[in-house]
């Protein structure tokens, strides 16, 4: 479980994420919606530690996040962020084996874990190639194989922030990207993910989290928050919401 409480960050002199309070609570997806610049990924490297904050409080498992070591940390948090490149020629086993290493849990059992993150990403197949021989949506599911072992299988609530997972991806394993990642937070691990497909994060996610120019604009479920007034505000985009036939989550059609 992670929370932010008031947290802000400033760039270059200037306020570049402001006022953000939020809970990511195990058993939630929470995904982050907003504009290019709005401050989405600011906010994920602020909640992992990378940028400092400049007022505000980070707790992670009822602790601040500075009372963690790294090693700590790692066995409580991962991310993935926007994008993950490796120049070495490892084999797709090895690289997912990387999200093991904070963890002592002997080889037999980092071997299944292994095997188990893979098939969740659908990338099980990919196992013995060569990372480099890869495509892009390839690596990008071995990536997140190998933060789904960091933290396998979730269920003592570890938090899982995703900065766009399925960026590269064809519509098939964007779904089964989010299926793996919604599966994690069934099982009781705490997830955030930044999504731009506001129609992915309506069926997929808890809550959601609205950005505009760096400050929340909405925090609620997707019902509450993908409202035609907030989309027309944040994108200038003019849309028609129903309700999914089938699941009947809210359904964005551009007008």
């Amino acid at each position: 479980m992670m929370r932010a409480e008031n947290i802000s960050v400033h760039r270059d002199g200037k306020c570049v994420l402001a006022d953000v309070d939020l809970t990511i609570k195990p058993g939630e997806m929470l995904g982050v919606l907003g504009p290019n610049g709005a401050g989405k990924s600011t906010l994920l490297s602020a909640l992992c530690g990378e940028l400092k904050t400049m007022k505000g409080q980070l707790w992670l498992d009822d602790q601040p996040l500075s009372y963690w070591t790294g090693q700590q940390r790692a066995r409580r948090l991962a991310v993935l962020p926007q994008s993950s490149t490796l120049s070495f020629a490892f084999s797709v086993r090895d690289v997912v084996a990387m999200g093991r290493l904070p963890h002592d849990t002997g080889r037999q059992r980092d071997a299944e874990i292994v095997r188990e993150s893979l098939e969740a990403a659908d990338a099980l197949h990919l196992m013995d190639r060569s990372y480099l021989a890869l495509s892009g949506g390839e690596r990008q599911r071995v990536h997140l194989s190998r933060v789904l072992a960091q933290l396998w299988p979730g269920e003592g609530g570890q938090t899982l922030l995703l900065d766009e997972p399925t960026s590269m991806l064809d519509p098939l394993h964007q779904h089964t990207t989010l299926q793996a990642v919604r599966g994690f937070a069934d099982r009781g691990g705490a997830v955030m993910v930044i999504l731009h497909d506001l129609n992915l994060a309506a069926r997929y996610c808890d809550r959601l989290l609205m950005l505009e120019s760096g400050r929340p604009f909405a925090l609620g479920t997707p019902d509450g928050v993908l409202v035609p007034d907030a989309l027309r505000a944040v994108f200038g985009l003019e849309v028609l919401v129903q309700r999914h036939p089938e699941r009947g989550h809210p359904l964005i059609i551009a007008r």
